[in-house]
């Protein structure tokens, strides 16, 4: 089972993720 470090480091790289694709979708639009 993953430690709630890990969790925590995970659900940070998806929002980041998020974050760039939204700034990608702005700068192609």
């Amino acid at each position: 089972m993953a430690g709630a470090k890990e969790i925590r480091t995970k659900i940070k790289s998806v929002q980041n993720t998020q974050k760039i694709t939204k700034a990608m979708e702005m700068v192609a639009a």
